[in-house]
């Protein structure tokens, strides 16, 4: 892409903000965008160069940042509404942030459309099956009481919790090198249909998708677990996934420029 100023390709994370929307008792000033650390540690050890974006951009402002990204990663957070894939909210549905849920969306189908590299971790799989026309499970519980328990954060963003299989010749499969490996888990909502030109490649041990990819792209993968949280700690092979993804970033940036 003409006019970077570095070597570096150039990864847009997606914001959330630390505030509910902009109300009589929460005015726009009391609200912030924000990023967990730990995304942005992931994408510069993988040696690219992120960027956050925030929300409340006009689409012009978003679209002029969009145009100078190498990849998107959209990380994990709250509920995606599911006003977005045409269901009825569950008496479980958790909160939703409609402004997150528009940036998102957008710059995801911009994504696709234009084979941008795009990673999605936990949220971020289920924005892009959204994107894509997928749904979603609501609350797993609830809807899929016979499955294992998702959100186990309470033992914190690194502890294992369960395990994964991997599709074999997957981005995923490549990346890590191998076709089983146990993750950390904080959701409790996933990929209900799973979107035309996808697949999963990964599912926990009860079934859950943990993973889908893009058939045709250079690189749209998402993954429900958090590999942020783990890359450098529990389970290190996650740091291929990081790399495989800012090397996917670089390629593009290459052609590009």
């Amino acid at each position: 892409m003409e006019g970077h100023k570095t070597s570096l390709p150039l990864i847009g994370i997606t914001a959330f903000s630390t505030t509910a929307p902009s109300t009589k008792t929460t005015p726009w000033d009391m609200q912030r965008s924000a990023v967990n650390q730990q995304y942005v540690a992931a994408i510069a050890g993988a040696g690219a160069a992120p960027v956050v974006i925030p929300i409340g951009l006009t689409k012009h402002a978003l679209r002029s940042i969009y145009e100078e990204l190498d990849g998107l990663l959209l990380p994990g957070g709250d509920d995606v509404s599911p006003t977005r894939y045409g269901h009825q909210p569950h008496p479980n549905l958790g909160t939703v942030d409609d402004a997150r849920d528009e940036l998102e969306i957008t710059l995801a189908g911009w994504a696709l459309r234009d084979n941008l590299p795009v990673l999605g971790i936990c949220r971020g799989i289920q924005v892009l099956a959204v994107a894509a026309g997928g749904t979603l499970y609501q609350d797993l519980p609830d809807q899929l009481p016979h499955s294992s328990s998702h959100d186990v954060r309470a033992h914190g963003r690194d502890h294992l919790a369960h395990g994964i299989r991997i599709e074999p010749g997957s981005h995923l499969s490549n990346a890590l090198g191998v076709e089983h490996v146990r993750v950390n888990t904080f959701h409790h909502q996933a990929v209900l249909d799973v979107p035309e030109g996808f697949s999963v490649t990964a599912r926990a041990d009860d079934g859950i998708v943990e993973g889908i990819e893009a058939h045709s792209l250079d690189f749209a993968v998402g993954i429900q677990c958090h590999p942020e949280g783990i890359w450098q700690t529990t389970a290190p092979e996650f740091a291929r996934l990081f790399q495989s993804f800012v090397q996917a970033a670089a390629r593009r940036s290459r052609v590009a420029a």
